[in-house]
């Protein structure tokens, strides 16, 4: 059931470790960077509740999940062939969006999959198994640059402007791996029906006394009132952005912000003259009707998500700047940098997967908020060693402490999770919380730029930093999170 989401995972972890490269080699600066990445938070955020709501209506003799498998695999293996090919940065930019809300096509379903398919006792142990093969995935990924150019011989180098021919041929084996394991899960696995869910959910109800209840639907009136709300906000902020003179790339933050205000003031006007129901209003109908445990989850994944964007997007250059002493892309120390960066994202996907079988148990003896805090705080720590280290080898050490954080991350809050969510809109609330993870994506890409050149004069180093903070008070925040479905706790009482 989770084999696909070890395809999935090869095709986002070559991603983020060689896109940065990619931008790099095709001429993007060190503040471009962060701003060329958001397509990846910004086509989640589009995507994921829209797959996520269609796939919770979908049913056929395919299933329900299975057909968004399919779809997202075959166009994500044709943006990761694609994509090292690219003439210019723009291209590249662009066949990332592509790239990535292909990957989000399939992804998405495959968090209701679980939820689906399994009891709440089977829960943390069924995200932890997804997060076992998304670390297998990741590590034969980050570490297959290196190992073609080391074992394989296959040039590292190239002309400027031009991909090395080592991250060209990982693409194009990530292509077919991702397809393959994808293909796997949708040939060997099953689904259950809508009829069948609904008497999972009425079961659980007799047998734990947990059950959903549906709020009334948001009147137009509310609608209209948050939105107008929302849209002040955002026209304020940009204002703000022009008045002062900030960084443009705050515009992105602010334009959200105004866009979302409208969205609310949209359907609110539709709902005022039509009952009828549409896609956009149910999405954000259940927007604003989330469960308790998942606006108090938002806050925690806001904090670990901002530390892991930071990792993915300035890894490479803080580690070829701090470390290895150069910026220039073109240069033997560059790339060997770069190749040990990949061998450092295997190594914290290496040990997520292996975390994958620790975390389950530790949950089943001190609860799964605990065990989550603790992860979290393990990563901050590590994330702050980052400047104390002088030695490539030396980093080993906290990308151990980074790989269980990423492990937990991985599993802890959707296990949580989907106790609190109806069976009918698993889907819609998956692609919802989704929103907790590009936000914080959003922000980083939109003042990370600005704040490395700003504050930390160009020095990427304490971006990794501030990614540990982050991640210590993600840690903290756990503690306010409501886990009623937490089978540790119910046992004990």
């Amino acid at each position: 059931m989770s084999f696909g989401f070890m395809g999935i995972q090869f095709g986002f972890a070559l991603q983020n470790a060689n896109v940065s490269r990619i931008f790099q080699t095709l001429g993007a600066s060190m503040d471009d960077i962060p701003i060329l990445w958001i397509a990846a938070p910004i086509t989640g955020l589009i995507v994921q509740p829209i797959i996520g709501h269609f796939s919770d209506k979908t049913w056929n003799r395919f299933g329900r999940r299975r057909p968004y498998f399919t779809v997202g695999a075959i166009l994500a293996s044709l943006a990761l062939i694609l994509m090292p090919s690219s003439p210019s940065l723009w291209i590249a930019a662009g066949m990332l969006w592509i790239l990535d809300a292909s990957i989000n096509i399939s992804m998405e379903p495959f968090r209701a999959f679980v939820g689906d398919n399994l009891p709440t006792e089977q829960r943390t142990m069924g995200f932890a198994m997804q997060s076992f093969f998304i670390g297998i995935g990741a590590v034969i990924a980050s570490v297959l640059p290196w190992m073609l150019a080391n074992w394989f011989n296959i040039s590292n180098t190239a002309e400027p402007g031009i991909v090395p021919q080592t991250v060209k041929v990982a693409f194009y084996i990530g292509a077919i791996v991702l397809l393959c394991c994808v293909l796997y899960t949708v040939f060997t696995t099953k689904e259950y029906s809508p009829e069948e869910l609904a008497a999972f959910e009425e079961d659980k109800k007799q047998t734990t006394g947990l059950s959903y209840s549906e709020k009334p639907p948001v009147t137009s009136g509310e609608f209209i009132k948050k939105g107008s709300i929302w849209g002040i906000i955002g026209l304020v902020a940009s204002l703000a952005v022009l008045v002062y003179k900030f960084d443009n790339q705050l515009y992105i933050v602010t334009g959200l912000l105004l866009a979302f205000g409208l969205i609310l003031l949209f359907s609110g006007l539709i709902k005022k003259v039509s009952s009828k129901q549409n896609g956009m209003i149910e999405i954000m109908n259940d927007l604003l009707h989330m469960p308790k445990t998942m606006g108090q989850l938002a806050v925690v994944q806001f904090f670990s998500w901002l530390a892991f964007y930071t990792l993915w997007i300035y890894t490479t250059p803080a580690i070829t700047q701090h470390i290895y002493g150069t910026s220039n892309t073109e240069s033997i120390l560059y790339n060997e940098g770069a190749n040990w960066v990949g061998v450092l994202f295997a190594v914290y996907n290496g040990v997520s997967a292996i975390s994958a079988f620790l975390l389950p148990l530790i949950a089943k003896q001190i609860g799964r908020k605990a065990t989550h805090s603790i992860a979290l705080a393990i990563g901050g720590i590590s994330f702050i060693s980052f400047f104390f280290m002088k030695n490539p080898t030396m980093l080993l050490i906290p990308m151990i402490g980074i790989g269980f954080t990423w492990g937990s991350i991985l599993s802890m809050p959707y296990a949580i999770l989907t106790g609190s969510l109806p069976a009918n809109k698993m889907g819609t609330y998956m692609g919802i919380f989704n929103f907790f993870i590009v936000i914080p994506q959003i922000l980083a890409a939109s003042i990370l730029g600005f704040v490395t050149r700003i504050f930390f004069n160009g020095q990427v180093i304490y971006a990794m930093i501030l990614a540990g903070v982050s991640l210590i008070i993600g840690a903290l925040s756990v503690y306010f999170v409501q886990d009623k479905d937490d089978i540790y706790k119910l046992k004990k009482h």
